[in-house]
């Protein structure tokens, strides 16, 4: 298994915490990603896993920050989604998961067709009050939950 590092970083306690989706929009360009984990420290050295299959994975799990070419609806909304997408894993886990950012170049896709990324520079944690701003943008202009079914 190839080894995930962080690439040429500042210390990680030097990194900014982040507390409005308009101070996330100033770092947003392709290879910034957000991430819920314990932090760079704890992920320096590791790789994800799925569990479903008990497969390593060759990189770490991370949510894209920079829209889809697809994406016409407003930047600040994109990054609600993606915030939101995998806030539960910080709101169901007892083993202090936070939101942070960080940019890398992705080494390949997980099992739900997530960027995988090797090499990682943190850039900023994401505060509580971030996380509230975007999940009530998100509830504000989604039809959270709908599906293909209908649901």
């Amino acid at each position: 298994m190839p080894d995930i590092a962080r690439a040429d970083s500042p210390a990680v306690e030097g990194i900014p915490t982040l507390h409005s989706l308009d101070e996330l929009l100033r770092l947003v360009r392709p290879g910034v990603f957000v991430r819920y984990s314990k932090g760079p420290e704890d992920d320096d050295g590791s790789t994800s896993r799925d569990y479903e299959s008990g497969l390593d994975l060759p990189g770490l799990s991370v949510n894209p920050l920079c829209p889809e070419l697809w994406w016409t609806r407003p930047l600040d909304e994109w990054l609600a989604r993606q915030i939101c997408n995998y806030a539960h894993l910080k709101d169901d886990s007892d083993d202090e998961r936070r939101a942070w950012i960080l940019s890398g170049d992705p080494v390949g896709r997980g099992p739900d067709n997530e960027p995988l990324v090797r090499e990682f520079t943190p850039l900023a944690w994401v505060s509580d009050d971030l996380i509230h701003e975007a999940k009530r943008l998100y509830e504000a202009r989604f039809e959270v939950a709908k599906d293909s079914t209908g649901g």
